[in-house]
């Protein structure tokens, strides 16, 4: 298994993320998402594997209700800005591979071991 886990030092989620992946044993590599953010790469990545970017976006953060997004027509435009805001993300994002997962999913993560 290969971890990675994306997300923010004052994410709780984030926080029992780690906490289940330590307590488990399984190493995991820890990103800040706020002064790391993803890749264009990572982010097709996971975005295929959740089924589109637009569940990666938290609609109740005052990131999304500051940012023009909502209102951007073509898709291309609303990842650069989804990319450019990483504060817009949920968290935290955990990938495994070509597998991820956004929230706290230890059902999930329990299949992975």
């Amino acid at each position: 298994m290969n971890i990675q886990i994306f997300g923010k030092s004052k994410c709780f989620d984030t926080k029992k993320a780690e906490r289940y992946f330590k307590e488990r044993r399984i190493k995991y590599q820890l990103v800040d998402i706020m002064s790391k953010g993803l890749s264009k790469g990572e982010l097709s990545s996971i975005s295929a594997a959740v089924g589109g970017y637009e569940k990666l976006i938290d609609e109740k953060s005052k990131a999304y209700e500051n940012s023009t997004i909502k209102y951007l027509a073509y898709e291309e435009d609303k990842i650069d800005k989804l990319m450019e805001t990483p504060a817009m993300y949920k968290t935290p994002i955990v990938r495994n591979g070509k597998q991820a997962t956004i929230g706290y999913c230890p059902d999930i993560w329990k299949d992975w071991e």
